[in-house]
């Protein structure tokens, strides 16, 4: 039986992986802002799930979160950072809130809670942080370019940590999915203000999204997959959810590699 403390716990993946843990006799504390949505989850599973109100861009409440957690469950396994959003707007069309707000939830919430579960996994031995980012964590697309960045700095500072803490027993993963039936894109998301100059832009990137969510996969399926990863003696520091992004990825590096050899006699220049 393992202990989970899961972010985001009121919808989406946060729920479905909340399910799965419990249906198979975990214990899991999870996190809402409003408790309310888990209150079926309480009634049907009792004291394997220990509710906590939480808003995962206040540092200290965070921290007490996560010591409450510890206290009741006596332990925690797997730190599930998952709460987050996505911000949509073309770079010149964001605000600074829009901005700030963004960074807030899917950066420093992840830092925070992660910063607080260590010291316990440390303690204990062992445990695994799995970090909810995106196949917009390793690539790029327009229109949500600040969520791109959001995700980018949770990839670099999750491949960071997991070479500090491997001599702990400590495992990171970054759970990297494409399109799925959540509504990421739909009642979470936010929208910054259209400039009218970008009109036929805006057509276009809609195109693209459309196109690379054609096929979405299913968040209960992710629940399988979740299970098999933090059950492996092995995991992996990276793993793609859904069939899409390998494709994204393998073509998008691809490109990448080709410009810096293209532009290597200039980086030879550089180095003197």
């Amino acid at each position: 039986m393992k202990t989970w403390f899961i972010t985001g716990a009121s919808r989406g993946f946060g729920r479905e992986w909340t399910l799965a843990a419990l249906d198979r006799g975990d214990r899991v504390a999870a996190t809402a802002r409003d408790t309310s949505t888990l209150d079926d989850l309480v009634q049907k599973y009792g004291d394997a799930i220990l509710p906590i109100q939480l808003d995962v861009t206040d540092r200290d409440a965070d921290f007490a979160a996560v010591q409450q957690a510890h206290t009741h469950l006596g332990r925690l396994d797997v730190v599930v950072n998952n709460a987050g959003y996505g911000q949509f707007g073309l770079i010149e069309e964001l605000s600074e809130a829009e901005a700030r707000d963004q960074i807030e939830t899917n950066v420093f919430g992840a830092l925070w809670v992660t910063q607080a579960a260590l010291p316990l996994l440390r303690e204990q031995g062992g445990g695994h942080i799995l970090q909810v980012s995106s196949i917009g964590g390793i690539s790029a697309f327009p229109n949500i370019g600040i969520y791109n960045a959001s995700k980018w700095a949770l990839e670099g500072f999750s491949q960071a940590l997991a070479q500090e803490v491997a001599g702990f027993g400590i495992h990171v993963t970054l759970i990297e999915p494409g399109g799925f039936s959540t509504d990421w894109g739909g009642a979470s998301a936010k929208h910054a203000t259209p400039n009218p100059a970008y009109a036929d832009f805006h057509a276009q990137a809609a195109e693209g999204r459309a196109a690379r969510t054609a096929n979405p996969g299913d968040p209960q399926a992710s629940a399988a997959a979740v299970l098999r990863i933090v059950d492996a003696e092995h995991p992996p520091l990276r793993v793609f959810f859904g069939t899409a992004p390998i494709a994204i990825a393998e073509a998008d590096y691809g490109r990448r590699l080709e410009t810096w050899r293209e532009w290597e006699h200039v980086s030879r220049i550089a180095q003197g």
